[in-house]
């Protein structure tokens, strides 16, 4: 019979591996295990739990986000253990999993940590989300004991076959590597192949454990790991300077161009570069709704949002009369294209993607790296103002909503005013789906400080969780969340992991009454959802264990009171604003936007 180390990780406590049905060890039974090997010492504390807990500490992901379940117990006891990582205990996989996006976001890495199928199931809308917005997120599951593989025994948290790949095969369409570590053999080779992947092609990767392998020794194992070491990407150096040749000849042609940065910017670490294209052309520049916050909006030359009929004040104008645009990581959707109504024509751009770059109709250059071909563009391009010196003659600044009368009820407008004026360096906006999308473009954003919304995926309740992984991440800004009343009920019990946390965010809860994007898209019963008196709800969560404030609002007055009180006395400690609004208090971008994507959701077939 062999034994196995699955006790806890400072002590090294052996028990008995079961090798029976439903039964303890038998002695002298031989019908699962095979007589142990001759073992080759490997140092005191190499470990499998140690080695992956020490990776994620290599890589900045320095907090996992968890929840435990019976096959992932014992690889949480060496997460635990492991200096400089934090396990994060969260209430449900889902959650755990958005925090680990909202982590990623902030720190260029996450980590989550569930258990076999009833937790990799659970947290997999949430690694699917992160996969669509480019996220390396490390999603790590506790597999069932390796003795089990290849048997047909059933196991507990399946559904009832004795066929463990269903959580896999799940998991192949979201992820970009998977790793099923079931022997020792080859389990460094397989985290660290997975984590590499995961760095090097900015998506998520799946690591499964079984659970009777994290306390083992194995000599590829090693106290102190050796540094991760990812080989850098390069470019082709031919295609590179016919891109750029290519390129600037086609910008260098047209008389009023424009730039306009996409989400997929931040995958190819290209924000710098990007800007630094327009310091030297002097071309004005925009972002798409998805790349807000990517680019620095006190840039001269940053002309706002472009987001076809719904873009800020005067930029589609610009953008869509221009003769040339260079688009840097753009994702053309329903949502981010307005239904599909964009007035832009392929022949006139310059689309620029992570390692690929396409000249109007044609040519096509691949194997190109973005931030090399923009640094290299930008010492080609002539100067030309022209397009942001129209910019300039036709801008006409936004007014201010109109302040509120004594006792009138409190307006969206209004809100998003007063958000804007306690915006700094020190905070950071996290946008729920819906209509804070729209709300939250129309705010200005000083330098250094943060933006992140997730509108490729547009999973609403993702921000909570999001909220929670961002704060934890970037301890040194206040995160302000503006989430609507539909979206909290999805998620809301993680509030309470942000006061165990300590976290200081201002969350904004806008109760309208329902899922008041749907509704401009099409309305129905469905869309009004059951009223919560949600200060009441926190407060329960609070159950003054932890650091929280709540203030229920309905008018501009008793909002500017309650910003004040949360930036100032109780600016340490977790504030929950309820902010009571009209059912139909909604942007004028949300009334256009749900029309056109209503009418491209409404499309009659094509005729066969």
């Amino acid at each position: 019979m062999e034994t196995v180390l699955v006790g806890n990780p400072a002590k090294g406590v052996a028990k008995p591996a079961c090798n029976g049905v439903g039964a303890l060890p038998v002695a002298n039974s031989h019908a699962v295990i095979a007589a142990p090997a001759p073992t080759v010492v490997a140092p005191a504390g190499a470990t499998l739990g140690r080695h992956l807990a020490r990776r994620l500490v290599q890589i900045g992901a320095t907090d996992v986000f968890a929840v435990p379940g019976d096959f992932n117990l014992t690889l949480l006891d060496y997460l635990v253990a492991e200096p400089g990582l934090t396990l994060v205990g969260c209430c449900n996989e889902l959650n755990a999993g958005y925090a680990a996006d909202g982590y990623a976001r902030a720190r260029g890495v996450g980590a989550c940590a569930v258990t076999f199928t009833v937790g990799g199931l659970s947290v997999l809308n949430a690694v699917a989300g992160a996969y669509s917005e480019n996220l390396p997120v490390i999603c790590i599951v506790g597999g069932p004991n390796s003795n089990d593989y290849g048997t047909n025994r059933i196991l507990h948290h399946t559904i009832g076959l004795p066929d463990f790949s269903q959580e896999l095969r799940c998991f192949q369409a979201v992820t970009c590597y998977q790793a099923v570590v079931n022997n020792l053999d080859d389990a460094h080779e397989q985290i660290d192949t997975a984590i590499a992947t995961a760095l090097r092609e900015s998506k998520p990767v799946y690591i499964s454990v079984s659970c009777n392998l994290a306390g083992l020794s194995h000599p590829t194992f090693s106290r102190e790991p050796v540094p991760l070491f990812i080989s850098p990407r390069l470019s082709n150096k031919a295609n590179l300077e016919h891109a750029v040749e290519a390129a600037a000849e086609f910008l260098n042609k047209a008389v009023k161009p424009v730039m306009v940065g996409g989400p997929r910017i931040r995958v190819a670490k290209a924000k710098k570069e990007f800007a630094g294209v327009a310091d030297v052309s002097g071309y004005p520049f925009a972002v798409m709704p998805s790349a807000k916050g990517l680019e620095p909006e006190h840039h001269p030359r940053f002309i706002g949002t472009y987001w076809g009929a719904v873009s800020t004040t005067f930029c589609a104008e610009i953008v869509e009369s221009a003769d040339a645009y260079l688009f840097a990581g753009p994702v053309f959707n329903d949502y981010t294209s307005v239904g599909y109504s964009l007035l832009l024509r392929r022949e006139k751009a310059v689309v620029v993607q992570p390692d690929r770059v396409v000249v109007g109709d044609g040519p096509a250059f691949g194997c190109v790296l973005m931030a090399e071909f923009l640094r290299a563009l930008a010492e080609r391009l002539r100067r030309n103002t022209t397009a942001y010196d129209n910019y300039r003659r036709i801008f006409v600044p936004d007014r201010e909503p109109v302040d509120g009368k004594p006792g009138e009820p409190l307006r969206v407008n209004i809100l998003f005013k007063h958000i804007k004026d306690v915006l700094s360096d020190e905070t950071a906006v996290i946008a729920e789906t819906g209509d804070s999308w729209f709300n939250c473009q129309k705010l200005k954003l000083p330098e250094g400080c943060g933006y992140e919304c997730q509108m490729q995926y547009g999973s609403i309740g993702w921000s909570v969780g999001a909220t929670l992984g961002y704060a934890q991440a970037a301890k040194d800004k206040r995160v302000i969340a503006c989430i609507g009343d539909g979206s909290f009920q999805m998620t809301a019990q993680d509030v309470s992991t942000m006061l165990r946390c300590g976290q200081k965010s201002v969350i904004f809860l806008i109760n309208n009454g329902g899922y008041t994007i749907e509704v401009e898209i099409h309305d129905g019963p469905y869309n009004v959802i059951k009223n919560w008196d949600y200060t009441a709800l926190v407060d329960a969560i609070h159950n003054s264990d932890g650091s929280c404030w709540t203030k229920k609002v309905r008018t501009e007055e008793e909002l500017k009171k309650a910003i004040t009180t949360a930036m100032g006395a109780k600016k340490d400690c977790l504030s929950f604003i309820e902010v009571i609004v009209h059912k139909d208090d909604t942007s004028k971008e949300l009334l256009e936007w749900g029309s056109r994507v209503s009418a491209a959701n409404s499309r009659p077939p094509n005729p066969q």
